[in-house]
C-alpha cells in the first residue's frame, strides 16, 4: 500500500528494504522515481507526468517536504533519498562488477562523476556517460543498448528525465533506471551536499538555500505545497464529520 501525497503515492520503506526492492527490479527492468514537493506540485498540472509518477515500480519521498506532507495526512514515511539510494545501490553492485551508465548534466560533467564512483566503488563499472544536451536519443539509446547495464541513472531534470525514462524503457535491456535531478553535479564534486547533521535533522534545504540563494524562488514552493496539503487534511476531516 502507497501512502499518497496529493495523489502521488509513495512507498513506505526503509533504505534497507529499498535496496533490495531496487535489485529486484533490476533483475526485470523498471524505474524508480524520486519526488520533493516541487515534483508534486508539477504532477497536479500534468496529468500525463503523474501517471508516470504513479506507474514507477518504486516511488521515494526525496524531499522533507513529503514526510511533513503524509504526517500532516495522518501517515507516516521514512525518508530515502535517491541520491543515497543510489549510492547504496552502487555500493552492493560493486561486490559484482556491476555495470552503471551516467546519463545528463553538461558536458564533462558526467566523466567526472564516473571517476569519482569508480574511486569510491571499487569494482563498480561505468559502462558509458552521456551528456544531456542531445536532441535525438536514438544514439543514446544505442550506447545505453550497447553498453549493457545494470543502473542507468539519468539526470535531465524533472519532469524532463521522468519522461525520457517512460518513453524510452522498453527500448533498452532489462535495467533500473532512476531520475536523479542534479545528482551527476554532487558525484563530480561540483555541488556540495549538506553536512550529515543538517541532512539528519531534515535542513538540507536550508544549507542548499544558503550555498545556493537563486533556488529561492524554487524553495517558494515548499509553503505553497504544505498549504495545498493542509487543504486536504481539512476537506478529509470534513467529509469524515459529513459522515
Amino acid at each position: 500500500m502507497r501512502v499518497s501525497v496529493l495523489g502521488v503515492g509513495f512507498d513506505n520503506l526503509t533504505m534497507d528494504q529499498a535496496v533490495d526492492r531496487a535489485h529486484g527490479i533490476m533483475k526485470k527492468g523498471g524505474y524508480i522515481v524520486t519526488p520533493n514537493p516541487e515534483i508534486v506540485l508539477m504532477s497536479r498540472k500534468d496529468k500525463d507526468f503523474k501517471d508516470i509518477l504513479n506507474g514507477a515500480d518504486m516511488v521515494i519521498p526525496d524531499g522533507i517536504g513529503i514526510i511533513y506532507g503524509a504526517k500532516i495526512l495522518g501517515s507516516s514515511l521514512n525518508r530515502v533519498t535517491g541520491i543515497d539510494l543510489a549510492c547504496e545501490i552502487m555500493k552492493r553492485l560493486a561486490e559484482k562488477n556491476g555495470r552503471v551508465y551516467l546519463l545528463g548534466a553538461k558536458p564533462k560533467v558526467a566523466e567526472a562523476a564516473a571517476e569519482n564512483l569508480k574511486n569510491t566503488f571499487s569494482g563498480i563499472v561505468i559502462a558509458g556517460t552521456s551528456d544531456g544536451y542531445f536532441e535525438d536519443s536514438e544514439p543514446i539509446l544505442k550506447k545505453i543498448r550497447d553498453s549493457r547495464p545494470d543502473l542507468l541513472i539519468v539526470c535531465l531534470g524533472a519532469p524532463k528525465q521522468e519522461k525520457w525514462i517512460h518513453s524510452n524503457r522498453d527500448k533498452l535491456p532489462p535495467c533500473l533506471m532512476m531520475g536523479l535531478g542534479g545528482a551527476l553535479d554532487i558525484y563530480a564534486g561540483n555541488l556540495k551536499r549538506a553536512p550529515e547533521r543538517w541532512r539528519k535533522h531534515g535542513f538540507e534545504w536550508l544549507y542548499r538555500l544558503i550555498t545556493q540563494p537563486s533556488r529561492i524562488w524554487r524553495m517558494l514552493r515548499l509553503p505553497v505545497f504544505l498549504l495545498l496539503v493542509i487543504l486536504e487534511r481539512l476537506k478529509e476531516a470534513k467529509k469524515t464529520v459529513g459522515v
